[in-house]
């Protein structure tokens, strides 16, 4: 018998996902700490969403969760850690891809790295999609730190990006 990994996944609800990321694009959910005035408010932010998209929590050492303030996993709001998290986890919680401009979809997260490094720092989320050939001027995002709605990915000046594509989740 052939093990299928994919056939396990749970499906991510975007529709969700992206209702959420629109209600607290620009206001802050007072069940979740804000980060802004502690180094950024964006990993949480897109964590939340992700989680309202239906992707439980994974509650293990090196995990993605969050309960309070002081009791989180650093992948909940860290750019670095919610990468390595997210495109490592084996076990439950979100499973994702990296891919190019074309395999995002409403939903999904970008990166962003502004310095002449190798650090990410910014995660906003993809919110809308226009139609058309695929460009960064057509994909909106929602972010939190410098609050975003419907903002083009083309309006940020970085220096590399990378898209995670959500193929769902596992319990």
């Amino acid at each position: 018998m052939i093990y299928y990994p994919q056939a396990q996944l749970h499906p991510y609800n975007r529709k969700a996902a992206v209702a959420y990321a629109r209600k607290w694009a620009l206001s802050r959910n007072p069940r979740y700490a804000d980060f802004e005035k502690m180094g950024g408010d964006c990993t949480n932010f897109a964590s939340q969403v992700i989680h309202a998209g239906g992707c439980p929590m994974n509650f293990h050492q090196y995990g993605w969760y969050y309960s309070n303030l002081n009791n989180r996993a650093p992948a909940w709001t860290s750019v670095k850690y919610l990468h390595k998290f997210l495109t490592t986890n084996k076990s439950t919680g979100a499973v994702v891809v990296e891919t190019d401009m074309d395999g995002i979809e409403p939903g999904d997260i970008i990166q962003l790295n502004f310095g002449d490094d190798e650090v990410f720092d910014h995660s906003p989320v993809v919110v809308e999609i226009k139609p058309g050939p695929r460009t960064l001027d057509k994909i909106l995002i929602a972010a939190h730190t410098f609050d975003r709605l419907d903002y083009p990915v083309s309006n940020y000046s970085f220096k590399k990006i990378r898209f995670l594509h959500i193929v769902g989740y596992r319990r």
